[in-house]
């Protein structure tokens, strides 16, 4: 692709308004379209293999390949793709089903996009696992879908910190960046999914899909107390404890107030070119704020929301 095409197809990533007019009730079949249109229309065709890596000074080398990220950041992205393919192989749905592939075939380039930048700058990563389908394909992609929303939005602060801070050179930020975007995607098809699926399963079962949701974000909180105790879910040590404690890491230190300020401003940046019908993830934003109020930290500054 030519630097045109690139723009364009960066700028359709990121703005859609979808063609059907009026007002959409979730849960309907007009959502449905509309979230799964959202998806599809919004694709980046960019291909990993030809992504031209920048070359970067001694410095930036080892801020990147010092990162404690790239294993778990990998292994994330494999499970990932598993789950929401085998969970996509229960829908019957075409439209469904077609959005449903193409976010796990995003999530599966996702991988290779690590895979590649770890090739390019010589990073080690440990042995991979193996990825076995899900038993329960709902559950796993519930869990893949609710940790998303938690991962991406303090993702979208820290790699605005790295990005405005200068700690990695522009071109290598502007080479992710689209990895990112992607994200924004998913978890925005995703907590529509969520409103969609729960208004149209039979008022019995509806409890038992709730009480389903809150056993996965019980799951997720346990998870992460163990990551952020340097634990993962098996009790091996893991050195991830990054989503919260970041700022540091991309050579900026702010304070959790601060920090929550900026994922709050670029959460709703990443949303804001979207048809605005869609709903928007509210969960893990709306106990962002819940914590702000006792959170220490001034409003980040210098960092463009």
């Amino acid at each position: 692709m030519n630097a045109t095409a690139v723009a364009a197809a960066d700028h359709a990533m990121r703005h859609w308004q979808a063609a059907e007019p009026g007002p959409v009730r979730p849960g309907s079949d007009a959502h449905k379209r509309l979230f799964c249109r959202m998806l599809l229309d919004t694709h980046n065709p960019y291909k990993p293999a030809v992504i031209d890596w920048p070359r970067l000074d001694a410095d930036a080398l080892n801020r990147l390949t010092s990162l404690p990220i790239w294993d778990i950041a990998v292994q994330t992205e494999g499970r990932a793709s598993i789950r929401v393919a085998t969970f996509a192989g229960t829908v019957s749905d075409p439209l469904l089903r077609q959005a449903l592939d193409m976010d796990g075939g995003e999530e599966a380039r996702h991988k290779v996009v690590l895979s590649k930048l770890v090739e390019a700058y010589g990073i080690t990563l440990a042995p991979e696992p193996a990825y076995p389908a899900p038993r329960d394909p709902e559950w796993a992609w519930l869990v893949t879908g609710y940790s998303e929303c938690i991962d991406s939005f303090f993702a979208f602060g820290l790699f605005a910190l790295a990005k405005e801070s200068g700690y990695f050179p522009e071109e290598l930020v502007d080479t992710f960046e689209p990895v990112i975007q992607e994200e924004a995607r998913h978890i925005l098809f995703f907590a529509n999914w969520v409103a969609w699926h729960k208004r149209n399963l039979p008022l019995w079962r509806r409890p038992l899909f709730a009480a389903k949701v809150a056993a996965v974000w019980a799951f997720l909180i346990w998870e992460r107390i163990g990551i952020a105790r340097g634990l993962d879910t098996k009790g091996e040590a893991q050195d991830a404890n990054f989503a919260m404690t970041g700022s540091g890491a991309v050579g900026v230190e702010l304070k959790p107030g601060a920090l929550i300020d900026l994922c709050l401003a670029e959460n709703d940046r990443r949303f804001r070119g979207y048809d605005s019908r869609l709903l928007r993830p509210t969960t893990v934003p709306r106990l962002a704020r819940l914590a702000r109020i006792v959170l220490p930290g001034r409003k980040a500054e210098g960092v463009s929301a």
